[in-house]
């Protein structure tokens, strides 16, 4: 459904007492039905994700699959949103800690994996018993609203699940009056870290709580003793994957000096061979030119070019060098060469980013000590930095935001915890 945000709203709001009083299996199937509807219409989203986004059509489908993989995660959810009974110091007092859905939830959804963010924005509210509103990126509306197509031909009620789509000059307007309107009770966003800050501002005024999955400058460190070629394997596609669309795309690969030359080259090799297709295209003329400007600036510095377009490897990537710091959401990679491990570790938190990381080592101790160093919301080990499961606890710390999706950390973020006493013996009061 296409409307105004008043509209869209008032709608979700008219429709949560019926749908948060649906017990959880009702909910369940309509869940269930709607992520295979959300298959059945994966060759419309890869039309849609060609014709808006310029997307690969293995990148589309994967959307569609993990997407669809999403919502049936949440449908398994809903008889998992428990309470507790807990111990009360007062006589014959039952103390129970009870989960209600929130209300309405606005979820902001961006564009460079579209289905499955569009999708991981409402499936895991729903299944708490909320109603939606997907608002929708400006560059991809089709795509996005074709999810929502998808729910409502799996027969959700009129009102549960919400479209809201804006020109780009509008909407800061749209997004506003969204946040701003009473019925709206959580909000979660993914997108840049600018724009995140906005929301959380915005939200702020009004008590909102916000879930915020922001920008990365994933690091994937090689230690002395890693298996060079999984490593070379996981940076590539860690970097490459979607044309290094993605907020976990690995942004700095960090190797000691001792390995350094070695992987450079078989990294150079590797990303030589990718083909075009492979690696995809960006979104956009200016996409590219940021990430042109990007290269230019570590050129400039004295940065190597050791692998060319699609798929651009630089080494020597120092800190004077914008690339080394700024998110560039493109085909690029740096390599930044450190004397040990400390100092891995230390180049590694240099950055106000804290999505996903990850560090190679044969040494599964060493392995698990250095990623309880990293300040990230994720790390792996001998994996590349982009990983994505419906049921994991999906966030950042620091600029790439707070709060979590994903598995029982959606049950938390989506609904409210009440603290309900019934009591059972007559009451002994002081007064």
């Amino acid at each position: 459904m296409h409307s105004s945000p008043e509209a869209a709203a008032e709608a979700a709001s008219a429709a949560f007492p019926d749908w948060s009083a649906q017990g959880p299996n009702a909910r369940r199937t309509l869940l269930n039905r709607a992520a295979d509807e959300i298959e059945a219409r994966a060759d419309e989203f890869v039309n849609a994700m060609a014709q808006e986004l310029r997307a690969s059509e293995p990148w589309a489908r994967f959307n569609v699959k993990l997407g669809a993989g999403m919502v049936r995660e949440a449908a398994a959810m809903t008889t998992q949103i428990g309470g507790e009974v807990i111990p009360s110091d007062k006589p014959g007092l039952l103390s129970l800690a009870l989960r209600e859905p929130a209300g309405v939830v606005l979820g902001i959804a961006p564009w460079n994996a579209p289905v499955i963010l569009g999708c991981r924005a409402i499936a895991a509210p729903l299944a708490c018993g909320n109603t939606v509103i997907l608002k929708a990126s400006e560059r991809c509306p089709r795509t996005h609203g074709l999810i929502v197509e998808a729910f409502d031909a799996a027969g959700f009620p009129a009102g549960v699940v919400n479209l809201v789509t804006n020109d780009p000059a509008d909407a800061s307007e749209v997004v506003g009056a969204l946040i701003d309107h009473p019925a709206v009770r959580r909000i979660n966003f993914t997108g840049s870290t600018a724009v995140g800050r906005i929301v959380a501002k915005r939200a702020a005024e009004q008590l909102k709580p916000v879930l915020l999955e922001l920008g990365g400058k994933a690091p994937l460190i090689v230690l002395e003793d890693a298996d060079l070629d999984e490593a070379v394997k996981a940076a590539a596609f860690g970097a490459f994957m979607n044309a290094g669309q993605i907020c976990m795309s690995t942004e700095r690969i960090i190797v000691v000096d001792a390995v350094a030359g070695e992987f450079a080259r078989r990294l150079a090799a590797k990303a030589a061979s990718m083909p075009a297709p492979a690696v995809g295209e960006q979104v956009d003329d200016a996409a590219q030119t940021k990430v042109r400007g990007l290269i230019d600036d570590a050129l400039a510095g004295g940065a190597r070019e050791i692998a060319a377009a699609p798929a651009t490897v630089l080494d020597g990537i120092t800190p004077a060098m914008r690339l080394y710091h700024d998110e560039s959401f493109g085909p690029v990679v740096g390599i930044v060469r450190v004397a040990d491990e400390n100092e891995a570790i230390r180049v590694a938190n240099d950055s106000e980013y804290g999505l996903s990381a990850a560090v190679f080592t044969r040494d599964a101790a060493r392995a698990l000590r250095v990623a309880r160093r990293i300040r990230s919301g994720i790390c792996h080990v001998n994996g590349p930095t982009v990983h994505d499961e419906a049921q994991m606890p999906f966030g950042g710390v620091g600029a790439s935001g707070y709060g979590r999706f994903g598995g029982k950390a959606g049950i938390d973020a989506f609904t409210e915890l009440r603290w309900i006493t019934i009591a059972a013996e007559p009451g002994d009061y002081p007064i």
